[in-house]
């Protein structure tokens, strides 16, 4: 009885332990839902994840011209200061959630994602919840593992 005891305590930490997110992820435009903005028309993401530490390089190219962003995070909830941008990483079970404000254009904007792995490890899903001080708005990114 002990020895399964043993053993079911050790599944249940390695199923509760963060999932790694590194990889080479790419946007699918068609599953993704960004409201009334215009979707990008490419997206990839560079993810380097060694937990606490996690590193994002984002690249997309659409109506508004290309964009490059590298963010860097803990995943511990200490706070980060990437740019004009502050934040915290922390994980809610196997659910990455990242919260941060910056100043836009004398206004204060704020977004929480929720970053989400499917079982098979080769989704991941990112709701993102934006408040500005005229409104809210939510958009629902669904990129897919390429290496």
């Amino acid at each position: 009885m002990t020895r399964a005891f043993l053993l079911a305590m050790l599944l249940a930490v390695s199923l509760a332990a963060a999932p790694n997110l590194s990889g080479t992820w790419i946007l699918n435009v068609a599953k993704s839902q960004y409201g009334q903005f215009p979707a990008p028309d490419i997206m990839t993401r560079q993810i380097r994840h060694s937990d606490p530490t996690l590193s994002v390089s984002t690249y997309q190219k659409g109506a508004q011209g290309e964009v490059t962003t590298d963010l860097t995070y803990t995943t511990d909830g200490k706070p980060v200061v990437n740019g004009p941008t502050e934040g915290t990483a922390h994980w809610e079970g196997d659910k990455l959630v990242i919260e941060t404000s910056r100043d836009y254009q004398g206004t204060k904007l704020t977004q929480r994602e929720e970053w989400t792995l499917s079982v098979d490890r080769k989704t991941l899903n990112i709701a993102t919840h934006v408040k500005l001080p005229n409104g809210e708005f939510d958009v629902k990114q669904v990129f897919e593992k390429v290496q």
